[in-house]
């Protein structure tokens, strides 16, 4: 999707402080943290949203959590983090391109928003 912000990162063409890479997905800096440790994990190929998973895509579902564990131990968050799948305009989600937020580095309010 050449409109794709994400994709755009995924192929280079969009600059990003990319934290760790898998042949199945891209790990990289939220440019605005809500925690010290907030970093986004995306699958290389463009899937819009966790609503539009489809079961052949749950190579690159695994390899995307398998890619957070990695980023929250490379963070240093032992004291805990939270992941996030934002669905749709009321959930706030801003870009069309499964992302999972990792996020941590302080306490964790909940309920969230």
């Amino acid at each position: 999707m050449s409109s794709c912000v994400f994709c755009g990162i995924v192929s280079g063409q969009v600059p990003s402080d990319q934290v760790a890479t898998t042949e199945h997905s891209v790990a990289f800096r939220d440019l605005g943290p809500v925690a010290p440790s907030h970093v986004l994990v995306i699958p290389r190929r463009h899937i819009e949203n966790a609503a539009a998973l489809r079961p052949e895509d749950r190579d690159a579902l695994a390899d995307i959590f398998l890619l957070a564990r990695q980023v929250a131990e490379a963070e240093g968050l032992e004291g805990g983090y939270r992941l996030v799948f934002n669905v749709g305009d009321d959930a706030g989600n801003t870009v069309p391109h499964l992302h999972l937020h990792v996020i941590g580095g302080r306490k964790l309010s909940w309920p969230p928003g």
